[in-house]
């Protein structure tokens, strides 16, 4: 067996723990016989050896969701489908501190961020188990007295779901839930960077009983894998969380085939902050936002709206804990920020902090990587005197780097936010209740927070306007994001009509 390896990989293959692919029930091997290993960013070191799939695995794949929508999984009812997503999320809680455990290895992520998400993870599982017997149809008062009308909402069929390399489970789960709640079967490849841990959820689908075909799982080393399976013809629905210029690539993909799609996108996304607002509870949020996660996340708070009254103090307050975050190792407890998740993202966050010195950018505070760590480390960034085509202000950075913009009313506060061309999450900090909703009205982005920041549930919707994608998840409407709607109409008379016209 060959082995395709990302860089920097020096372990010997012995002590790596090693994985198949999940197709039809069973753990198998790529077609080609191909591995990679995966690295984990805080040590530099590969760790775990999963296959290199292409093309054949992936139409393996799809095949095997195809016969299983005709199978078993066919035959349940909607509320023992239910049962077995609530089996599942009990399967998850018990195995949650080891998942938790390999979302930190792959990801670089820290420990306690991992933890938390692993806990709620099995929320989303509970809350579409309750939803899946309550996908109804409904009855249709009809013009013609002779007719009986009715819709039904039925499964969209084979759904593909690409999930990146910052919050793999809870990200997958944000698909999986609803699309197994609506009857849906499922081919996963999660990023080539954090495969594990779909690889691990894959056992526990198998345990808590769903039938074999009903979700898969493949894995593979750059690019190819995930473009072959959202440009399958046999896909009905494509699921995607990333990157705006690989939804874009997706989105053309699926096209060519009609595919439904679903994207989950980039964001930059704005703190708008007040005079009046208590400065310690936003300085808080922003810290929150821009810095945990090590600011590897779609919704981070990167541009900071401030108005100029209080600029220098919040900003202030900003660097000064900025400066005091605590660096590390992800698995310690006291650590509160960790690792870029892999080489590809430590190169372009140095580039951003080289790009906003030569745009003429002050920098606050950070603006380096951290030498004596080793591993994809660099340091909270701030930074000021900034101008809005400046490329910290425009272009999704996926790292701890904040971008400072005052302003002078609120409606140049509601134009700066406006801004770019992505419009993924927000958040207002103030105290005058009536400018918190009316702000909140004017800012395009499909979640603002008032008051608080990176905050979600799996019933309340999220997605976003804009270059931040198309559709929504979570909440009860995600479901029929993976439902088609079919009118049924019933002839009540027996009698027959004039064939040559419109009934």
């Amino acid at each position: 067996m060959t082995s395709t390896t990302s860089p920097s990989t020096t372990a010997t293959r012995e002590h790596l723990a090693k994985y198949r692919l999940y197709i039809d029930g069973e753990r198998q091997p790529a077609c080609s016989g191909r591995t990679y290993q995966t690295i984990d960013p805080f040590t530099g070191q590969p760790w775990a050896v999963v296959p290199d799939g292409d093309r054949r695995d992936v139409d393996r794949a799809v095949s095997a969701a195809r016969r299983a929508l005709s199978g078993p999984w066919a035959a349940m009812t909607a509320t023992q489908r239910g049962k077995l997503l609530h089996r599942l999320g009990d399967l998850i809680t018990r195995d949650a501190q080891r998942l938790a455990e390999m979302e930190t290895r792959d990801s670089g992520k820290l420990l306690r961020e991992m933890a938390g998400q692993l806990a709620a993870v099995p929320e989303w599982c509970y809350y579409y188990a309750g939803l899946a017997d309550k996908v109804e149809g409904s009855v249709i008062p009809s013009d013609k007295p002779n007719y009986l009308v009715y819709t039904r909402h039925e499964p969209v069929g084979v759904v593909a779901t690409i999930t990146p390399w910052n919050s793999p489970l809870l990200l997958l789960m944000w698909k999986l839930a609803p699309a197994l709640a609506a009857g849906c079967t499922l081919v996963v490849k999660p990023s080539e960077h954090t495969p594990v841990s779909a690889l691990e959820l894959a056992s526990l689908v198998g345990e808590a009983g769903f039938p074999p075909g009903v979700v898969n799982v493949i894995t593979g080393w750059g690019p190819a894998t995930g473009s072959a399976l959202s440009a399958h013809p046999d896909v009905d629905k494509v699921a995607f969380t990333g990157s705006t210029a690989t939804g874009i690539a997706v989105a053309h993909a699926a096209a060519d085939n009609l595919t439904r799609i679903t994207l989950e996108l980039g964001g930059k996304s704005a703190q708008v902050v007040f005079p009046d607002a208590d400065l310690d509870a936003a300085a808080n949020g922003v810290i929150a936002g821009v810095f945990a996660a090590t600011g590897q996340t779609c919704m981070a708070g990167s541009r900071l709206v401030v108005h100029d009254s209080v600029a220098d103090t919040l900003v202030d307050k900003i660097v000064s804990r900025a400066k005091t975050i605590k660096i590390g190792d992800p698995k310690a407890a006291e650590t509160e920020m960790g690792p870029l998740a892999n080489g590809a993202q430590f190169d372009k966050v140095l580039s951003h902090f080289d790009s906003a010195r030569e745009q003429g950018a002050t920098i606050a505070c950070g603006g380096q990587r951290v030498e004596d760590l080793g591993g994809f480390f660099v340091t909270p960034t701030v930074l000021t005197d900034v101008t809005p085509s400046m490329r910290a202000v425009q272009e999704e950075v996926f790292g701890p780097v904040l971008a400072v913009i005052r302003f002078r009313d609120e409606s140049e506060a509601v134009e700066i936010a406006n801004s770019t061309r992505y419009g993924l999450a927000a958040a207002v900090w103030t105290t005058d209740v009536h400018r918190a909703h009316r702000v909140a009205a004017k800012i395009r982005a499909g979640t603002v927070w008032i008051n608080a920041y990176r905050v979600v549930g799996p019933h309340v919707p999220f997605g976003g306007f804009g270059a931040s994608g198309i559709g929504r998840e979570n909440g009860a409407d995600a479901i029929r994001e993976f439902t088609e709607t079919k009118a049924v109409w019933v002839e009540l008379s027996g009698q027959t009509r004039d064939p040559f016209t419109l009934g």
